[in-house]
């Protein structure tokens, strides 16, 4: 079995990314709204921390993994992020969506990495 990549998981992740798993989701703009879900399944998978930056009046979820800044819901943005890289936690992550939304995409996340493994 080969070791899971960021690529695969941001494969899985615009496979998965819908309206249940955040209620902002669009077509044209999947990752609008899932940062704080996102960040919580890619902790689950990967470890590393949770981190967040102030975007407008709103916190932005995102990891670092391994010392590498990992932000899989950026192209949610028109314009360049600047990343203040500030500790958070899980549950500040989890203020950002809910129990529901956390299963639905964590399950079809691994469903998708599962099944490209086959």
């Amino acid at each position: 079995m080969r070791q899971t990549t960021h690529q695969d998981i941001l494969n899985a992740l615009l496979k998965s990314w819908s309206v249940k798993s955040s209620s902002l989701y669009t077509p044209e703009n999947p990752a609008k709204g899932q940062c704080g879900v996102t960040a919580l399944v890619a902790n689950d998978l990967l470890g590393g921390d949770i981190l967040k930056t102030r975007i407008g009046n709103q916190w932005h979820f995102y990891n670092i993994i391994n010392g590498e800044r990992i932000d899989f819901t950026a192209s949610q943005f028109q314009t360049a992020i600047n990343y203040d890289d500030l500790p958070s936690t899980r549950e500040e992550a989890f203020d950002d969506t809910d129990e529901l939304q956390l299963v639905y995409l964590s399950t079809r996340v691994i469903e998708f990495l599962f099944d490209s493994e086959q």
